[in-house]
């Protein structure tokens, strides 16, 4: 049935009514839920003139075409058409120039002011993709439009309303305010706090987040969340205030800052948050130029210190020793720069490295057992090392050895003339200097096997001397000693205050 007076071209779905986009459903879609602004759209499409000169289609491709809707990356038309598109629907949109291709049209195809008729099939659409490695971990899709364009930064004070929903069961509705980066102290989970630095003041979303990015293997048992679960959440940002950046700081109001940083950092690694700390004493080092005074100095001397400190906790070696190179080149005889620094080294098995930075903490403190304790830690690794060298090299002179005595044998007889030589019907060139490079190569092989023979008798004299030493050395007391710096090593972590009051 036809409407009297109805446009049979469509309904007109401009917001100023005026006749720019007019939309004609072809068939009907399923479901209630359009797509949102910056959803990622996928559709099949055919653009044809008025007069049905057909000038572009995916269907013909057989691609289907993609697109962030309400970006601005495809004619006006389109952005404004398919927002009211729900999954499988099909309809043709009448496009008028200023909302496709203007008056200078898209030449060859596409005249200038044309009207451009498209049959457009909505095949799916997801939320945008916020995760770091765009691997889907975090989708939004945007319900409400925020206010302006500035968005919170990494930091910011925010006021959020949350409601968290699992299989759409509601399992969180509440209000709250936090810190960006330090939204875990009042379980906000990560995933919500990289979505908030997209939302403007007053947008609402619906996010959906994978696991990593909410409450990951373990889940959330008190809710009734499964471990490995995807849930979802709709989010608004009521308002924000951003953190200052550094740029715009005074050398004042930078220290100020970095020592609030430094409070903070002191505080999660008390109750346990490593992470959160490492971040806090991180933000540190972002704030604080290389050319500051004597209080800027020593707050990051303090900073890299125990930075050093969470990383080795995070078995993250290499970078704590890094920290530790910093903190040394500020202050080159601090005692917990040169002894977390030994630490990274052990665990990087570099126990030489490491002996050199115990025995330095050794001669500006003799009295601290721990580093005296890891001097010997450090011995019986340089001597297990060592042993293990042994055994390589024996290893190798055997088997180069070996290889030796397979190898007598050429194409031309014995090497050591035990066997008469192959007779030939002549000497050329060729064969005299395959010969010569014959006799070299064995003498290279011959001054190499000397070699690991005396190397071998070396080893196995070291070996004695290492057996007549030990016999007398009381090797059982060296193992009382190295329980008992593995205890102290305990007790000193048990103290986190002391271990960060730098």
């Amino acid at each position: 049935m036809t409407v009297e007076g109805a446009n049979p071209q469509g309904v007109d779905i401009t917001k100023e009514k005026n006749g720019g986009v007019l939309k004609r459903i072809i068939k009907e879609g399923s479901g209630a839920d359009l797509p949102s602004k910056g959803d990622k759209v996928t559709v099949h499409y055919t653009g044809t003139l008025l007069d049905g000169t057909k000038f572009d289609s995916s269907k013909d491709r057989n691609s289907p075409f993609q697109f962030s809707l309400g970006q601005g990356s495809v004619i006006s038309a389109w952005d404004i058409g398919v927002a009211t598109m729900k999954r499988g629907e099909v309809c043709m949109l009448t496009c008028r120039s200023d909302f496709a291709y203007g008056e200078a049209g898209s030449p060859p195809k596409i005249p200038p002011g044309a009207t451009l008729q498209f049959e457009i099939e909505m095949i799916d659409w997801q939320g945008e993709d916020l995760s770091p490695n765009s691997n889907g971990g975090i989708l939004k899709s945007q319900i409400t439009a925020g206010d302006g364009y500035s968005t919170p930064n990494d930091g910011a004070q925010v006021e959020v309303h949350l409601v968290g929903k699992y299989e759409s069961k509601v399992f969180e509705d509440r209000t709250v305010s936090f810190a960006i980066g330090e939204g875990s102290e009042v379980g906000v989970v990560e995933g919500i706090e990289i979505a908030l630095l997209k939302l403007k003041k007053g947008e609402k979303a619906l996010l959906k987040l994978k696991p990593q990015f909410a409450f990951g293997d373990a889940g959330k048992p008190d809710v009734s969340i499964p471990p490995n679960a995807t849930v979802e959440y709709e989010v608004e940002l009521k308002s924000f205030e951003k953190e200052p950046e550094s740029w715009s700081l005074d050398e004042e109001a930078k220290v100020k800052q970095a020592q609030l940083y430094k409070e903070k950092g002191t505080k999660y690694f008390k109750v346990g948050n490593v992470k959160l700390a490492m971040k806090m004493y991180a933000k540190i080092l972002d704030y604080l130029d290389d050319n500051g005074d004597t209080e800027s100095s020593n707050l990051k001397l303090a900073a890299h210190l125990n930075a050093a400190l969470c990383l080795l906790k995070l078995n993250e070696n290499k970078d704590a020793v890094e920290h530790c190179d910093k903190a040394l080149a500020i202050d080159p005889k601090n005692e917990k720069g040169l002894f977390r620094r030994g630490q990274g080294y052990m665990a990087l098995a570099e126990p030489e490295l490491a002996k050199k930075d115990f025995e330095a903490v050794v001669s500006l403190a003799p009295e601290n057992k721990a580093a005296l304790n890891n001097v010997v830690l450090c011995n019986n690794q340089i001597k297990e090392q060592k042993k293990k060298e042994k055994m390589i090299y024996a290893n190798m002179f055997e088997k180069f050895a070996q290889k030796d005595r397979e190898e007598k044998v050429s194409r031309f007889g014995w090497w050591d003339r035990t066997h008469p030589v192959t007779p030939l019907p002549y000497k050329d060139e060729d064969v005299e200097e395959a010969e010569k490079e014959k006799a070299m190569e064995l003498k290279k092989k011959r001054d190499f096997i000397e070699t690991m023979k005396r190397r071998k008798l070396e080893m196995e004299k070291e070996k004695k001397q290492e057996a007549l030493n030990e016999s007398g050395s009381g090797s059982g007391c060296e193992k009382v000693i190295e329980d008992k710096a593995s205890a102290e090593e305990v007790q000193e972590d048990a103290d986190p205050a002391k271990s960060v009051n730098s």
